[in-house]
C-alpha cells in the first residue's frame, strides 16, 4: 500500500477536526499550552521549524527550535517523515532525534486523537511539550490508541543550554502500522524509543535506545518492557534525562529499569524500612 507524504504547508490548508481527550490519569500532562497548537489529521507529517522558547545543547549543538514528526518523535535539522524505525543506538544514520514512540503513527481514522504541541511551564521551568493523545496507526486503525508525550524542559538555572527531557506514557496498545509489516497494529519492525544525536560514527554515550525497541510485544502495556509500568525517576510511566554541557548526565548504562525490578527494589525497601523500627527504513510499498 503507498502513502503519499504531505507537507507542513500543505497540512495548513486543510480544516482542523476533532481533538484529543481532556484528561488522562497517566504520566500525560494534558496542560493545554502543549496543545496550544494541534496538527491537522495526517499520515507521515512533520512540522515546521518551532521556538522551543530557550536553547537547548544536544550532544554540542545548541537548538533554538525543533521539528515535530507526526510520527513520534523530534528532530532538529529539518522536518521527516520516517515511519518505520531502523533502530536508535549505534545503528542509527540519521539527523539528531529525540523519539518517545518512533513508529507509524496515523491520525487520519476516525476516533483518533491529533498531535499536538507548544510551550509552557513545566516542573517549575518554561518547557516545550508535544503529545500525541490516543492516536492511532496506519492505515488509519482505531481499535487500538497509543497516548505518550515528550517534555523539553529548560535548566538555564544549572547552566547555559541545559535541559531535561521527558518521556511520558499513558498507554502503549499497537506498535507498529501495516507498512512496517504490523497487522493490526502489531508485529512487524515495532517501535523504537530513545534519543540519538545523529553524530558520525555513532560514538559512546550520545545515543540511548530503551529496552524492548524493535521487539514485538515488548513496549507494550503489560509486555516485558511496558513504557506505561516502568520509570526511571520514580514515576509510573515516565522517564527523565538531564541533559548537562551538552551530554545526558548521568548517561544511562544499564538501561532504563524493568517493572519488574522497580517492584523488587520496592519491596526491599520496605522490608529494610519495616527492621529499622522494631524506597528504559524502509519504504511503503
Amino acid at each position: 500500500m503507498n502513502k503519499i507524504c504531505f507537507s507542513a504547508a500543505a497540512f495548513a490548508l486543510l480544516a482542523l477536526a476533532g481533538g484529543p481527550p481532556e484528561a488522562y490519569a497517566g504520566a500525560v500532562d494534558m496542560a493545554a499550552a502543549f496543545q496550544a497548537t494541534t496538527f491537522p489529521a495526517n499520515d507521515d507529517g512533520a512540522t515546521g521549524a518551532i521556538s522551543l522558547g530557550f536553547s537547548a545543547n544536544f550532544f554540542g549543538t545548541t537548538y533554538t527550535d525543533a521539528f515535530v514528526s507526526n510520527n513520534g518523535y523530534l528532530t532538529f535539522n529539518h522536518g521527516q517523515a520516517t515511519y518505520t524505525p531502523s533502530g536508535l543506538g549505534a545503528s542509527y544514520s540519521g539527523q539528531p532525534i529525540i523519539a518517545p514512540f518512533f513508529a507509524d503513527v496515523d491520525t487520519r481514522g476516525s476516533g483518533s486523537g491529533l498531535t499536538s504541541y507548544g510551550t509552557g511551564t513545566y516542573a517549575g521551568h518554561n518547557a516545550f511539550g508535544a503529545t500525541w493523545p490516543s492516536v492511532g496507526y496506519f492505515p488509519s486503525g482505531t481499535d487500538k490508541l497509543n497516548t505518550f508525550q515528550v517534555i523539553l524542559v529548560d535548566r538555564s538555572d544549572v547552566g547555559a543550554g541545559d535541559f531535561d527531557i521527558y518521556y511520558n506514557y499513558d498507554q502503549i496498545q499497537w506498535e507498529s502500522g501495516s507498512a512496517s509489516g504490523g497487522v493490526g497494529g502489531l508485529g512487524g519492525t515495532s517501535a523504537a524509543a530513545g534519543y540519538n544525536a545523529g553524530l558520525p560514527g555513532d560514538p559512546a554515550g550520545t545515543y540511548f535506545e530503551f529496552p524492548g525497541s524493535l521487539v514485538n510485544g515488548a513496549l507494550l502495556d503489560g509486555g516485558p518492557d511496558s513504557l506505561v509500568a516502568g520509570t526511571n525517576d520514580g514515576v509510573a510511566g515516565q522517564y527523565l534525562f538531564e541533559v548537562r554541557n551538552g551530554t545526558v548526565a548521568p548517561p544511562p548504562q544499564n538501561g532504563v529499569p524493568e517493572p519488574a525490578m522497580l517492584l523488587l527494589l520496592g519491596a526491599g525497601l520496605a522490608g529494610f524500612a519495616l527492621i529499622q523500627r522494631k524506597r528504559p527504513l524502509r519504504r511503503k510499498a
